[in-house]
């Protein structure tokens, strides 16, 4: 039976899809049907009914929205009928609307504003008693009553895409409204996804609201900077001074039509650095590198900064000190060792489109939460079964699991090798193969790693008519002592069955670095060259630096992002000081611009020899991503060979887990001054009893060879004997294994 539908739009033929509706058909066709409450990435709103459509043979108008094709069917999209229908309901729309254009956020690209010029609107026909609506202030979010049209589009992105189901329609006739669901104020992660997709002003920016109009803005398309995602957006910028230079930055908007950003990338913009040129402090920096054994270094740089502290390395046969970038590679490496692949396979995109999701080793709604967004989608829109691994549950992950696998600390080897043995046992492995997993000491690995042969058992039936699998290894892995291991493990399991691997990297650039540089292992010495990291002494972007360089918001270059794409990214802000290519001119390997060096990247790691201006940024009318390009796959000899499990490793007494919040990531999110800034040790009535400790006491936790102090906070909805400790306020590369034994001491008695 074929999938295919033909049919007819406003006599031109066309062709469906199994599962297209006539307006995904009319928009790929770019035939136009007017909508008010369709938003790409959600199923349906029809609450608007602009988009009614006339098919021949059936009596009455048809929502085009929800509506599939039938073979041979007529589908007219614009004639008086449709003309009339559509302007009564903008009428009907356009009932008490406030008038008040010029001071309305919205104003210049309000839905309502286009759709009531579009269809002539010139007058209000109809009137209805006017209400006292109230202002809702819901913190980064301003919602005003009265200017909302009840479109849904916020419920169904926050539900359906987000995964916080944080707002309701409160029915009520005239007096209907959006409120927070279940909660007296608005309770979510802010990620600002409500305010994207509002087509009206009544889901604002508090920090924006009344502050500047949209045709005073100018836009720069860009890459977020706060993790590997490497979401799309576009800075919104005007001129505030005399200078030619000041600007400011006064949203960030992305393509909400298909894209998502989290509340860092939307609200967490104003990171840039401020400096002149100090010819004095360039000249000790040149003196520094030119004395110097190592450069120590993080992933936040763009493609063209990494290859240019390569080549310093060259040049002056220093070392590079990444141990985030370092690990990655490692475990790529081992991963590729049995892959024969040098890039995991799975895309952002590839878990939307899933049926089957398993992950292990991230707190993924606080580490990544765009793969958040992507496995919620695959739940709302497929049914996809998502199978959660990692010690502490994640209470922001509760709407969108369908299985929690609670692992013992430390024991990510053994987890990963009985998931191995379970999704593979039907494979057509080799004899050494075979004889390695019948190897298994299952009883050990079950009771070690606290996953039961009960749980694995649940899990495969789960997994039985699944298709479309993507296995994600998470963060808290790289540093993992196995890792390697681990890695040859995920491999197995992607070359013998049906699950793609996703690999998620820390920092916005850490699989870049990993396959431009040439990395030493860090000794932990002093006495180095910082470049926005820890030496005696530092070139950055942030404060306290011996020279100051831009930060990421103030620099054109490339990023590698999570689907293995190098994109783009532009400066949104001037900077007036000195940038790494300056430094690398006083050593004869400099460049006219820094981007000049993006046609230089080495190919031998997938990377293609183009220049930066040929680089499109942009998403397409169908939402794809043409941003840059994709890494080419690199073939890599199958030589790895599975280690044995050894001795599981014991994690007893009080145990951290290094994790940020929510809408923070490094140091340069807590620069910001919208991003919400929790510093607390937060654990569970069950940690506090075992660290002898209250809420709201200050603590000094002493772990890894260091110490800080924090106060406690009691949550209730985490459980355990583990806390979660921000890292994003202090100078910690947190490169070591993530969960970490610790000794906790009251420093108050109050």
């Amino acid at each position: 039976m074929s999938n295919l539908i033909n049919f007819k739009i406003d006599g031109r033929a066309v062709i469906a899809k199994k599962g297209e509706t006539i307006l995904t058909v009319a928009r790929r066709e770019g035939i136009y049907i007017p909508t008010m409450c369709y938003i790409s990435k959600t199923t349906p709103c029809a609450s608007c009914r602009m988009c009614v459509v006339e098919a021949e043979g059936v009596d009455g108008l048809v929502l085009s929205c929800n509506t599939p094709p039938t073979e041979g069917i007529e589908i007219t999209t614009n004639s008086d009928v449709l003309h009339q229908e559509r302007t009564n309901i903008m009428k009907l729309y356009d009932v008490n609307h406030p008038l008040e254009c010029g001071v309305c956020d919205k104003s210049g690209e309000c839905d309502l504003q286009n759709k009531t010029l579009e269809f002539g609107v010139a007058k209000q026909n109809f009137s209805a008693r006017d209400q006292h609506r109230k202002i809702e202030n819901w913190g980064l979010i301003n919602y005003d009553p009265s200017l909302c049209i009840l479109c849904e589009k916020c419920v169904h992105v926050c539900n359906e895409v987000i995964g916080d189901d944080a707002i309701d329609l409160q029915f009520g006739g005239y007096k209907s409204k959006v409120i927070p669901k279940n909660s007296d104020t608005l309770d979510c992660t802010f990620c600002g996804e409500c305010i994207a997709v509002c087509p009206v002003g009544a889901l604002v920016s508090s920090d924006f609201k009344y502050t500047a109009n949209a045709w005073e803005l100018s836009r720069v398309p860009a890459t977020c900077a706060h993790c590997s995602a490497g979401c799309a957006l576009e800075y919104e910028v005007k001129h505030t001074g005399i200078a030619s230079t000041a600007n400011s930055i006064y949203r960030v908007k992305n393509n909400f039509e298909f894209s998502s950003l989290c509340g860092a990338g939307r609200f967490g913009f104003d990171f840039d650095n401020k400096a002149s040129k100090n010819e004095a402090a360039f000249s000790k920096a040149v003196e520094a590198i030119k004395g110097t054994t190592a450069i120590r270094f993080s992933s936040m740089i763009t493609n063209e900064e990494a290859l240019i502290l390569q080549k310093l390395k060259e040049k002056l046969g220093i070392k590079l000190y990444n141990e985030d970038a370092r690990k990655f590679a490692e475990f790529m490496n081992a991963y590729a060792s049995v892959s024969g692949k040098k890039h995991h396979s799975a895309t952002l995109e590839a878990v939307r489109k899933s049926d089957a999701v398993i992950i292990i080793g991230s707190m993924i709604a606080t580490d990544n939460p765009v793969v958040r967004y992507a496995m919620t989608t695959a739940a709302k829109h497929n049914g996809a079964k998502i199978v959660y691994a990692h010690p502490v549950e994640d209470a922001l992950m509760q709407n969108t699991i369908t299985q929690f696998l609670k692992y013992e600390v430390g024991t990510e080897e053994g987890v990963v090798a009985l998931l191995a043995k379970y999704l593979l046992r039907d494979a057509d492995l080799s004899d050494d193969e075979k004889k390695y997993f019948e190897g298994l000491d299952d009883g050990y690995l079950s009771a070690e790693s606290n996953i039961g042969e009960d749980e694995l058992e649940l899990m495969m039936k789960s997994l039985t008519r699944t298709k479309n699998r993507v296995l994600i290894i998470g963060n808290d892995i790289m540093a993992h002592k196995e890792a390697k291991n681990i890695a040859k493990l995920a491999a197995m399991i992607e070359k013998y069955s049906d699950f793609s691997i996703l690999v998620v990297p820390r920092d916005v650039n850490t699989l870049g670095v990993s396959l431009t540089c040439d990395l030493d292992e860090d000794d932990n010495s002093a006495d180095v060259v910082g470049y926005n990291a820890v030496g005696n002494f530092v070139i950055s972007s942030l404060n306290d630096a011996d020279l100051a360089v831009a930060s990421l918001n103030q620099q054109e270059g490339t990023f590698v992002t999570i689907d293995n794409r190098v994109v783009p990214t532009n400066a949104a802000l001037a900077f007036d000081g000195y940038e790494l290519n300056d430094i690398a001119k006083e050593f004869g390997i400099g460049k006219a611009n820094t981007v000049d060096f993006t046609q230089e990247l080495p190919v031998s790691s997938g990377f293609k020899a183009v220049d930066f201006d040929s680089l499109e940024n942009f998403l397409s009318n169908l939402g794809d991503d043409v941003r840059g390009y994709l890494l080419d796959e690199i073939e890599v000899e199958m030589n790895g060979v599975l280690s044995d499990v050894e001795e599981l490793p014991e994690f007893n007494g009080t145990i951290i887990y290094n994790v940020n919040p929510v809408l923070q990531f490094n140091a340069y999110t807590n620069l910001t001054k919208q991003l919400e800034k929790d510093t607390t040790l937060r654990g569970s009535a069950q940690f506090a009893a075992a660290a002898k400790v209250s809420d709201g006491d200050k603590v000094e936790i002493s772990f890894g060879g260091k110490s800080i102090v924090r106060t406690f906070k009691q949550e209730e909805s985490l459980k355990g004997t583990i806390a979660l400790n921000p890292t994003f306020d202090f100078d910690e590369s947190t490169t070591a294994y993530r969960f970490q034994k610790s000794k906790i001491m009251r420093v108050n008695h109050e």
